[in-house]
């Protein structure tokens, strides 16, 4: 875990101006643990956030949580349905509407499902990993690709598992999910590709990739557990952040690896 000392007002003035000052980030699927220290981070760094999530009640304590903890930055959120193209394409609309711009969207959109063995791997299992973990990258995508590439610091953010490279029998639904999302995500960033043209791309899609995420909770939960490999959504928010520190065309396309490459 980050050793984190810095108070909220001292990270906000050592924001300043940096990569991400001034900065209007989209979260979807802000109101779980990840989505929260992602929220924080993005606002300690100057960002404008703004969150979305299916849980209303979770949401709004993650956004409340964030904008106490940051100092008072501008954190704000609202239940979207990203089952839905249309009320996403809204969200992205109105989002640079209301601030003048979108210069990320950051995907934590998640999900497990898994069986014992292959052979008992449930095709319903693969219906609601493919809405929940292919679907709203699908829509998300769509929905802010034009807003991203008018940005100069556009960034597509997808978290992506380590089970997508290297598929195990009893996960066959998830990590063919997870590999799906991946390549989709790998498509807009061969439209940023092309879109730049030969002065490179202006805006990036990339690929953070995890084993698996940890958080306080959990870790109050099984004090004697190591989670070898696990990345703490600390320390995912900091990568997250990090990306914008970074031109586009180094990250564009790209996998970041969080955790030991399979």
């Amino acid at each position: 875990m980050s050793d984190r000392t810095t108070t909220a007002q001292e990270a906000k003035r050592m924001a300043g101006n940096g990569a991400l000052s001034g900065a209007v980030i989209a979260v979807a699927g802000a109101g779980g643990p990840a989505g929260r220290a992602t929220l924080l981070r993005l606002a300690e760094a100057g960002a404008t956030v703004v969150g979305a999530d299916n849980d209303p009640e979770r949401l709004a304590e993650a956004v409340d949580a964030a904008r106490y903890a940051s100092g008072g930055a501008t954190v704000t959120g609202e239940p979207v349905d990203l089952l839905d193209l249309g009320s996403t394409q809204e969200w992205a609309t109105h989002i640079e509407k209301d601030f003048g711009r979108v210069d990320g969207l950051v995907h934590l959109v998640g999900g497990w499902r898994g069986s014992e063995t292959f052979i008992k791997s449930s095709l319903d299992d693969w219906d609601f990993l493919e809405l929940l973990l292919i679907r709203t990258v699908q829509h998300t995508s769509l929905a802010f690709y034009e807003g991203l590439q008018r940005s100069e610091r556009g960034r597509y953010l997808l978290i992506s598992a380590a089970g997508a490279t290297k598929p195990t029998a009893g996960n066959a639904s998830y990590a063919a999910a997870k590999a799906a999302a991946e390549a989709w995500t790998l498509a807009l960033a061969d439209a940023f590709r092309k879109a730049g043209g030969a002065d490179g791309p202006r805006s990036a899609a990339a690929i953070l990739v995890v084993k698996a995420l940890v958080h306080e909770a959990m870790r109050a939960e099984r004090p004697n557990a190591k989670f070898a490999g696990f990345t703490d959504v600390k320390d995912l928010a900091e990568a997250i952040a990090g990306v914008w520190d970074k031109p586009a065309a180094e990250v564009n396309g790209n996998r970041l690896w969080l955790t030991e490459k399979p």
